[in-house]
């Protein structure tokens, strides 16, 4: 048999060399098992599995350490590191990390994986047959996907981000075996910022499609999320000067998601609902707090 990098097999141990640990063979070639790679003792003579790989200064080496995932298997692993020129290192479970080339990550680099976050890769080769991560996409993802619900409706789920673009995110929510779950998609206009590759993210069902896939928003429900957009633009004005706001209907989309981290339409019903209960009142580009006085004499 020949070497092939990623695949678990079945092995003799041929000889021990001191200090470096034991050799097997494949046939063709005989394969390093270093000491630090066991994980109970062995003799010559006997067989062994082990997982195949290339050490830091590939050579071809063995460990009887069980990785995350092999050749061709997809798996959800942790950013281990982030290395600005060559891309994300991925904890596989061995005590070495697996790369996930530069080529693979958003254009934006606001968009890349921070150490800490989890991302969908599957095991491949580059062209010297070594080992690297590949991202997994929609077609990887859907097999190993199950329908949700439609309890879900209107509940908070958790979700692990897999494809962020301007015009959407797409998840992973959480709730299915060995970290995989249902297909989400957050539209621009229901998220509250930019989210990153493998950023996990709280959101709420808004819909619950026939295929099983979910619509999903960062924000509450209008009524819940009007309440506490009010109280929250309210306590801004009344730790402004003279209790008052350069902020309005009359403000831009632009200004007051950057702002207040809202849409427009949040904005104006968080403020009619601060000018219905007679808290606030506007004048052209300004918001001004009610005083008590002027509250009482109305």
């Amino acid at each position: 048999m020949s070497f092939v990098a990623g695949t678990v097999v079945t092995l003799p141990v041929s000889r021990e060399v001191s200090p470096y640990g034991y050799f097997l063979s494949t046939g063709s070639e005989d394969v390093l098992l270093h000491y630090s790679e066991l994980t109970r003792d062995i003799k010559v003579g006997e067989e062994v599995e082990v997982f195949l790989f290339f050490d830091t200064d590939d050579r071809p080496a063995a460990t009887m350490k069980k990785p995350y995932l092999t050749l061709g298997e997809m798996a959800k692993l942790e950013v281990a590191d982030v290395h600005p020129r060559l891309g994300c290192f991925l904890e596989m479970g061995l005590g070495r990390q697996l790369l996930l080339p530069i080529r693979e990550l958003p254009e934006m680099r606001e968009l890349h994986p921070q150490v800490g976050d989890e991302v969908f890769v599957i095991m491949e080769h580059d062209r010297q047959g070594r080992l690297r991560a590949k991202l997994a996409g929609e077609r990887e993802l859907t097999p190993l996907t199950f329908h949700a619900p439609t309890t879900w409706m209107n509940e908070w789920v958790e979700a692990t981000v897999y494809k962020p673009l301007q015009m959407g995110t797409f998840v992973l929510v959480d709730g299915g075996v060995l970290g995989f779950g249902a297909i989400g998609m957050i539209h621009s206009s229901e998220r509250t910022r930019m989210l990153r590759l493998g950023e996990k993210v709280s959101v709420r069902v808004t819909l619950v499609r026939e295929d099983g896939r979910v619509n999903l928003s960062m924000t509450q429900r209008k009524e819940i999320g009007r309440n506490e957009d009010a109280e929250r633009i309210l306590e801004f004005i009344k730790e402004r000067p003279n209790g008052a706001m350069p902020y309005s209907d009359q403000t831009p989309p632009d200004i007051i998601k950057n702002k207040f981290g809202i849409s427009k339409s949040a904005f104006k019903r968080a403020m009619g609902k601060l000018m219905k209960d007679g808290l606030v009142t506007q004048d052209e580009n300004w918001t001004y707090l009610v005083k008590k006085e002027e509250a009482s004499e109305e």
